[in-house]
């Protein structure tokens, strides 16, 4: 089944990719902040699937984060054959009230190693003619996001160039994908200073079936997979939706966070 790379693999969806692609035969290179985390999981996927799982700290919010992961993985000799491209945060607030480190990191960690990565490991899929990657971005791609306007700027990112990607590279053998969850069951929220009462917090889908879904969506190589059919109707609803509506709508929402 070959190596898959997985980013933000020490919680939430990240660790149900690894678990998932564990149980299907591949070896695995799991990458985040948390060592003690990413140490526990691997003991667990090694012991239960009897695959191969290789640990490697990485902060992507720092610039060279993404460049140094890929040259520790070519220092141990590993190549990697899936990419699944989950690491990702987001914050919630006006623009002028957080942080600039905040607002600076979303964009390295949602959009800048995503794209390192990506850049990365292509021409070796493209030579051999296999591979995949899934680039997770979110139903938040689609529109506008008053009170946490960089967190759904940075996923229209993914989705548009996800989309390119896949285009450039589908008649090499290699698969693109791009994964739009709807609101999930994980610590997404807690990171993103929801409170217990908010809405999408609510309404929020199981991980399990929005992983199965991206995995799905990568092995036959679908564009674009949004996760749940409210996510989809409601993801197909923006298109028909004056934008100043739609604007309120989630400006409305977010607020209530």
């Amino acid at each position: 089944m070959g190596t898959a790379l997985v980013t933000g693999a020490s919680a939430g969806l990240g660790t149900g990719f690894a678990r998932a692609l564990a149980a299907e035969g591949h070896d695995l290179i799991l990458t985040a902040r948390r060592t003690d985390r990413l140490e526990e999981l691997a003991a667990e996927l090694r012991a239960a699937h009897g695959v191969t799982v290789t640990t490697i700290a990485a902060d992507l919010a720092d610039p060279g984060g993404a460049a140094g992961l890929i040259a520790e993985i070519g220092k141990r000799g590993l190549a990697v054959n899936t990419l699944i491209n989950n690491a990702g945060f987001g914050a919630n607030g006006a623009v002028a009230e957080v942080s600039r480190d905040t607002l600076i990191g979303m964009i390295d960690v949602n959009c800048r190693s995503l794209v390192e990565l990506c850049h990365a490991v292509v021409p070796g899929m493209i030579q051999m003619r296999s591979g995949g990657i899934l680039n997770i971005a979110s139903t938040a791609a689609f529109q506008p996001g008053p009170f946490m306007a960089v967190y759904y700027a940075s996923k229209a990112f993914v989705l548009s160039f996800t989309e390119a990607l896949h285009e450039e590279v589908r008649g090499h053998g290699v698969h693109v994908a791009a994964l739009c969850p709807g609101p999930t069951r994980t610590e997404f929220f807690d990171v993103a200073g929801a409170r217990e009462d908010f809405l999408l917090r609510r309404l929020a889908s199981d991980p399990d079936a929005v992983i199965r879904d991206g995995l799905n969506a990568l092995k036959a190589n679908r564009a674009v997979k949004v996760s749940g059919l409210r996510n989809a109707v409601m993801a197909g609803s923006v298109r028909f939706t004056p934008r100043w509506l739609i604007r309120r709508m989630i400006a409305g929402i977010q607020k209530g966070r």
